[in-house]
């Protein structure tokens, strides 16, 4: 029998890590790894906690087309992990009482008493009128709102227009991570990635490590190799896990170095 296929939106994220959206509920943190396919579901684990779970492949939906610095899974439905096994996510709903019903001080439906139901009026309520302001006062007011909602939708579109500009910024820099190869230097790497907000040095095994940090980005850059020879290696996520390395050379695995390496 042939092997099941390899969805097309996974094929590529082999032993790279990747992010539901939305988040699995009660497993932390957000990141997995694809393990492999059968026909009815998706086996991922746990990038930290190590934990397999088996998705249901009607359940998995799109591939962003950007990552931050992360690839996004979309799920057709809210999962969450119960019982050692994923569940869709189901609120719970409150039965409310129906129409000609209350709800008695126990808790339970209680019928209308027919005799209050007579005494209260029938037909619409009556209408008072209410003069709340003077015709000039009403004038100035409403031209003093007007001038108020158009500062606050200018300013509004402003800020969304600076918001997005911002997010298509970061999202382009934390894809532009993954295109580092290892004869990139430091100058190389901030001419992808632009200058960090960090930059600090680390001696561990006989060997020199530059440690480039984005913060906006949440991930961190290292360099291996002195101050005139230090080559790209790999990049950290925030919580100092692996997220890209070079290729493994001759007798030199990267990863099992980014992975060893103490956070500084």
């Amino acid at each position: 029998m042939a092997s099941p296929p390899i969805p097309p939106l996974l094929g590529h994220l082999a032993g790279r890590p990747f992010a539901f959206y939305p988040a699995i509920l009660n497993v932390e943190p957000n990141q997995w790894f694809f393990r492999k396919a059968t026909w009815s579901e998706l086996v991922v684990v746990n990038g930290k906690t190590g934990a397999e779970l088996s998705i249901p492949r009607r359940f998995v939906g799109e591939l962003s087309s950007f990552d931050e610095p992360f690839p996004i899974v979309g799920l057709h439905r809210q999962l969450e992990y119960r019982d050692g096994a994923v569940w869709p996510y189901g609120r719970r709903v409150i039965e409310m009482p129906v129409a000609g019903e209350r709800a008695a001080p126990n808790g339970l439906p209680h019928s209308v008493n027919p005799a209050e139901e007579a005494a209260r009026p029938s037909g619409p309520a009556p209408v008072v009128g209410i003069r709340l302001e003077s015709p000039r006062g009403s004038r100035t007011l409403k031209l003093v709102g007007g001038a108020l909602a158009a500062a606050v939708f200018l300013g509004g579109v402003s800020l969304v227009r600076v918001g997005g500009m911002r997010q298509r910024v970061v999202a382009a820099k934390g894809h532009a991570v993954f295109e580092l190869r290892a004869e990139d230097g430091y100058r190389s790497v901030v001419r992808k990635l632009g200058p960090p907000d960090g930059d600090r040095s680390l001696s561990q095994g006989g060997v020199e490590y530059r440690a480039l940090g984005y913060s906006d980005l949440r991930f961190t850059v290292i360099l291996r190799g002195g101050p005139a020879d230090a080559r790209y290696l790999g990049t950290m996520d925030a919580n100092w896990q692996p997220i890209h390395s070079v290729p493994p050379a001759a007798g030199d695995s990267p990863l099992a170095l980014l992975r060893a390496l103490k956070r500084f």
